[in-house]
């Protein structure tokens, strides 16, 4: 089992993601992945920096630890030759640690440039098919060029491309995305424990690592650290129809007003007690997902490095689907 520190773009500014993410470093994660955005979920978390810069600022200044993006979507905001580009770059920076993590988007992020975000999820699974064969057709080197239904690619060529590509991670939800990642990816990536999920992957050749995200939030007790969870995180409790589907931070306040603290606790690792946090962690493995994601919404990011070095690591590591 692999594990990794999320670093929330949407909570903290840009030096604190990069001392975050160095501090996991000396607390044994083995990588850290930060969500690439450019509105955060609520207005009262307050940040949303470029990723791409504190991933390279990140690279700079660690040696060990592993990097990715959780995720990026390469079809409206960002051109899949720009992220070709980028990812590629990251690459070579940081010596070949990064894993490019990518998805079909979020209309809170995507929907601020050009025509918008599109409407169906077919449209937005098709776009990003495309985006992952122009990344992988630049990724070949030499000049190329692209004639899709959705995206072009005109006589381009990324220039600085590392010996070893980075690895692909694609996000799922469902039969289609997993399908998806298992054809064109080298990964999956997912937010919830689904078993057929990995199961689609699996069947369609996915044979790579598989990402999860794991809710929690750490505090000396679990009312603290559900009531940080509430003001900030409770966004996550609203599904990925909702969080895929809303436009502004406003409209996921409105949307998840009525969260209430016991949904939260019924969600979330809240408090100290590591036996909640295996707890909660394990229906991932189950799922069989092997790179953890400890995402974590408390009020005190130390405390929580902390408490995974001196006791949580070794026990998620321990892991095996039951």
């Amino acid at each position: 089992m692999r594990i990794g520190y999320k670093l929330a773009a949407e909570a903290f500014g840009p030096k604190e993601l990069v001392r975050q993410a160095v501090a996991a470093e000396q607390a044994g994660f083995d990588f850290v992945e930060i969500s690439d955005h450019f509105h955060p979920w609520l207005d009262n978390q307050g940040h949303s920096p470029f990723a791409w810069t504190v991933l390279g600022t990140i690279a700079a200044k660690t040696e060990r630890i592993g990097l990715a993006t959780g995720v990026t979507c390469p079809t409206v905001r960002y051109h899949p030759a720009i992220i070709a580009q980028a990812a590629a770059t990251l690459a070579l920076v940081s010596d070949g640690r990064f894993t490019l993590g990518v998805g079909a988007g979020e209309r809170l992020n995507e929907h601020v440039v050009g025509p918008g975000f599109p409407e169906t999820v077919p449209g937005r699974h098709e776009r990003l098919r495309e985006a992952l064969e122009i990344i992988r057709l630049l990724w070949r080197g030499g000049y190329q060029s692209y004639e899709g239904k959705h995206l072009t690619l005109a006589d381009a060529r990324v220039f600085d491309l590392p010996d070893e590509l980075p690895p692909i991670a694609v996000a799922a939800s469902g039969k289609a995305s997993a399908e998806l990642a298992g054809e064109l990816g080298d990964g999956l990536f997912a937010t919830e424990p689904k078993a057929h999920v990995v199961s689609h992957y699996t069947a369609a050749g996915g044979d790579g690592p598989r990402y999860a995200e794991v809710p929690m939030a750490w505090a000396e007790d679990p009312h603290t650290a559900a009531q940080a969870a509430l003001e900030t995180s409770r966004w996550a409790l609203t599904g990925w129809k909702v969080m895929s589907e809303l436009p502004n931070p406003v409209n996921f306040a409105a949307a998840s007003a009525t969260v209430r603290e016991e949904d939260v606790l019924g969600k979330f690792a809240c408090g100290s007690d590591v036996d909640r946090y295996v707890e909660v962690a394990q229906p991932f493995a189950d799922a069989r997902f092997d790179h953890l994601v400890m995402q974590n919404a408390g009020p005190d990011p130390d405390g929580f490095l902390e408490f995974f070095q001196r006791e949580l690591g070794k026990r998620i590591r321990s892991l095996a689907p039951g």
